[in-house]
């Protein structure tokens, strides 16, 4: 029977998707160690980026062959989506790994976090209501970020700064773009089809600019590479199964952990401190994530059968506004609707729709 419980429980939807909502900050925190690892063996960023994604796309497509070959199909629509988000990571992936070879990497982590901000901004920019708590958390995370980058111990390289924060945005708008994907679509799908584009954007790009590199230099990265390609692998099936349960904004939040869990691996295996008002700036930054309350863990999603008779109702009272002012009875349908119904009548029914 004890046998038996814990088995039903990772089929249960939503132990696993909390299990993916704490997994993503875990595997997306590891990427600065095993990247800037990599680069310290002499690796240009743009083959970093280039071998790890491609690891990571075979890993899921072997994976999916032998245990989930249900999760291979999709549908056009849902491609052409996953194109255009594996596009924008694949750019943000290339700008990462650029500023990575510039800056520490808890530095590094820490900038990046300002997709937060950018996520809440395009999120608004989309239509979708920002609360005060939510802003509140936002501010706090820009003056945390302030702090991080404004008193630092060493001069700030202001190129790969910038190259972070184009990170950040392409970041946030893979995690809000993500969540229209993932309406009618399985968050393993997604993922499989966003990675295999990211790994054809980034072995383009290494292709066309990047260098070849040694065999010596190949040897000495390829294992963090590896280790790498697979936290790569783990953190995107995490991400977009958390996006496909709490939305994007909630995701974005719950994700800042991830620099906690880079802070800690970096001081740990390459050394890096901060200094008083650094430390003081990440103690800003866990306030921000404190404000989270439990029913920003309840999940929600779009119902897409809203947006279809919104839809269906816009065109029927625009059929039914035409024909009040240039129809006649022959062109009325032959229950007489369109005629008989009243310009209060419409507006009522117009305002119950939305």
């Amino acid at each position: 029977m004890s046998a038996v419980r814990p088995r039903l429980l990772l089929h249960d939807p939503r132990v696993t998707g909390v299990l993916a909502v704490f997994a993503t900050p875990v595997f997306l925190g590891m990427a600065p160690i095993f990247g800037k690892l990599a680069l310290q063996t002499g690796a240009d960023s743009f083959a970093v980026a280039a071998i790890r994604t491609a690891i990571a796309a075979v890993i899921l497509w072997a994976l999916y062959a032998v245990f989930a070959r249900r999760y291979i199909y999709i549908y056009p629509a849902g491609l052409l989506g996953c194109i255009i988000v594996g596009l924008i990571n694949a750019i943000g992936s290339l700008m990462y790994y650029g500023g990575l070879g510039m800056l520490d990497a808890s530095l590094s982590q820490l900038i990046n976090g300002m997709y937060l901000p950018f996520a809440l901004l395009l999120a608004r920019l989309g239509g979708e209501r920002i609360d005060r708590r939510t802003a509140i958390r936002v501010g706090l995370a820009v003056l945390a970020l302030g702090l991080i980058t404004g008193f630092g111990d060493q001069p700030l390289n202001w190129l790969g700064v910038g190259l972070m924060l184009g990170n950040a945005i392409m970041f946030a708008g893979t995690v809000i773009l993500s969540q229209h994907v993932l309406y009618e679509m399985p968050a393993p799908t997604a993922t499989l089809y966003i990675v295999t584009t990211m790994a054809i954007v980034v072995l383009m790009v290494w292709s066309a600019v990047g260098t070849p590199l040694p065999q010596a230099t190949l040897d000495a990265a390829l294992p963090p590479i590896l280790l790498l390609g697979i936290t790569t692998a783990l953190s995107r099936l995490a991400m977009f199964a958390s996006v496909r349960m709490l939305g994007s904004i909630r995701t974005a939040v719950i994700a800042m952990l991830e620099i906690g869990v880079a802070l800690t691996l970096a001081f740990i295996f390459l050394g890096d401190r901060l200094t008083l008002p650094q430390v003081l700036g990440v103690g800003v930054l866990g306030l921000s994530l404190l404000l989270v309350r439990a029913k920003d863990l309840v999940p929600r999603s779009l119902n897409i059968n809203t947006l279809i008779v919104r839809d269906m109702a816009s065109l029927q009272f625009q059929r039914i506004a035409f024909h009040r002012a240039f129809g006649t009875k022959e062109l009325d349908n032959e229950y007489g609707v369109m005629g008989k119904i009243t310009t209060l009548e419409m507006q009522a029914i117009a305002k119950m729709m939305g």
